[in-house]
């Protein structure tokens, strides 16, 4: 079994932009910009923040973080948005969620700009993936993507399941995957939780890609011996993190696999960096 390392590739990648960054900036008068904005105290948010943070060092992005309390208003996140959508400075918008009860994430989100909407949510970003046009894509199924054309796991002519249909992952991953193209061009179901006999959809694919939040949902015998398993999910059991596939008997049969943690969770934040540059070169029109 192949192993596909999103840790070691999201390094890759790392370095890779880090390079393009170190020959722009000074050429430019300034580094790339991403301002993230966290609101709370939700520890898995605060660890996520500090990683994007660190991994913007490494590459020469500078990082403007902004943390409010739980308690915000929906009119002072808004404000916050606007100023951030005027800043010269600032290439890439981050939200960081889930938000505080309360707050209405779609209409924030909605109010980044769409060139400044590094995350790939907003309406006009997701509309132009659908429609196969140039603009940002969402991180986590960037990523992916980003993976298998790594590891030349080309997805043409194959029978692609993604077992999860949220805006984040399932629902761009599908369009993603459908869209022409060596590390696209498969024919793609796309199951939730309706879905009639999910294990036998899941059994007839050459790619399964499991995005439902449920720890080690995806099993053995719902997936076919030599078949490709990305994993999206990661969810903390009492043992500590793991997938939504049974990752200890699912490596033995599939044919390449991430792991969990070390597989899409890297990648996801290495495209977040990569949309940010791709911001910052079309704001200064390198």
């Amino acid at each position: 079994m192949i192993l596909l390392d999103g840790k070691a590739t999201a390094q890759s990648i790392r370095t890779e932009l880090s390079a393009e960054v170190a020959a722009l900036a000074p050429r430019l008068g300034r580094a790339p910009g991403l301002a993230v904005i966290l609101v709370g105290q939700d520890p898995a948010s605060q660890v996520y923040v500090r990683n994007k943070e660190r991994a913007c060092a490494e590459v020469g992005i500078a990082s403007f973080a902004h943390q409010l309390p739980a308690s915000a208003a929906q009119s002072e996140l808004e404000e916050l948005i606007s100023r951030l959508n005027d800043d010269g400075r600032v290439d890439g918008i981050l939200l960081q969620l889930p938000l505080p009860k309360g707050l209405d994430s779609l209409a924030l989100l909605e109010r980044i700009a769409p060139h400044k909407d590094v995350d790939g949510f907003h309406p006009q970003n997701m509309g132009r993936l659908a429609q196969g046009l140039p603009g940002f894509a969402p991180c986590t199924p960037a990523g992916v993507i980003e993976l298998l054309r790594r590891y030349d796991l080309p997805t043409q002519g194959k029978h692609a399941v993604v077992v999860g249909r949220s805006n984040i992952v399932g629902r761009p991953l599908s369009i993603m995957l459908s869209q022409p193209g060596r590390f696209g061009d498969a024919t793609v179901t796309l199951c939730h939780s309706r879905t009639p006999d999910l294990a036998e959809q899941c059994r007839r694919a050459d790619f399964v890609f499991a995005a439902i939040g449920k720890p080690r949902f995806v099993t053995c015998d719902m997936v076919k011996p030599g078949a490709v398993v990305v994993d999206v999910g990661i969810n903390r059991v009492e043992e500590g993190l793991v997938g939504d596939c049974d990752f200890e008997i699912l490596c033995t049969t599939a044919s390449a696999m991430t792991p969990v943690p070390g597989g899409i969770g890297p990648m996801t934040i290495a495209m977040l960096l990569r949309n940010t540059v791709q911001a910052y070169k079309a704001h200064t029109g390198a």
